[in-house]
């Protein structure tokens, strides 16, 4: 697992971002700066190769480049705030979708729809699913990548919050997919949310309720 720098800078953008009373577009804006460094280091996460490129001088430039294609993976809807900025990153990447519900009774995740990009076996892909709470989800859709023939160790999984529990569950049960996050959190709830946490992450993020703890 791979803690982003628990710099003063990000423990500010943390505190808009967690803050209950804060405005919605507030909300958005600071949690896109997060995840810009989230996805740069997951990025960074990937395996390079030399590569040589010939400078506007007429110079040769020994640089790296990634050692196979790389895709993203959204888990619907959280991971779809994560799609705008490595859209943004790296010019026509493609990405999937995963929609996976977590049973509101059972805590348990169900998996309803998924499209990935063609070739994604041969790809590193970028699983982008802010929340790893029990870890559910994060396995749900890691199983999806797994039936379409995308070993574990081409997976990053690019995190916002992650909990103890979530983290030991995905290292017991995908010990070699990497994982990078911003802030691992004190623990669960009796509700299995995070504390301190940030709330429902992707209602905050899109609007879609009233902001809230």
């Amino acid at each position: 697992m791979s803690l982003l720098p628990q710099t003063n800078q990000l423990r500010a953008l943390h505190t808009v971002v967690r803050n209950r009373g804060v405005s919605g577009r507030e909300f958005e804006v600071f949690s896109r700066r997060i995840i810009r460094l989230l996805l740069e280091a997951g990025l960074d996460l990937l395996p390079f190769e030399e590569r040589e490129v010939t400078t506007p001088v007429g110079e040769t430039y020994h640089g790296l480049g990634f050692t196979r294609p790389v895709c993203g993976v959204s888990v619907v809807r959280a991971g779809e705030s994560m799609e705008a900025e490595l859209r943004e990153m790296i010019p026509g990447i493609g990405i999937g979708k995963i929609l996976i519900q977590r049973d509101r009774r059972t805590k348990q995740p169900e998996l309803f729809y998924h499209h990935l990009p063609a070739g994604i076996a041969a790809s590193h892909v970028l699983l982008m699913e802010p929340m790893l709470a029990t870890g559910g989800s994060a396995l749900a859709a890691l199983d999806v990548l797994r039936k379409a023939g995308v070993p574990d160790e081409n997976v990053v999984l690019v995190n916002f919050l992650a909990s103890p529990q979530g983290l030991e569950r995905l290292g017991r049960e995908a010990p070699a997919v990497r994982i990078v996050t911003s802030s691992v959190e004190d623990g669960l709830n009796e509700h299995a949310f995070m504390v301190p946490g940030i709330g429902d992450f992707g209602d905050r993020y899109f609007g879609t309720v009233a902001t809230t703890s």
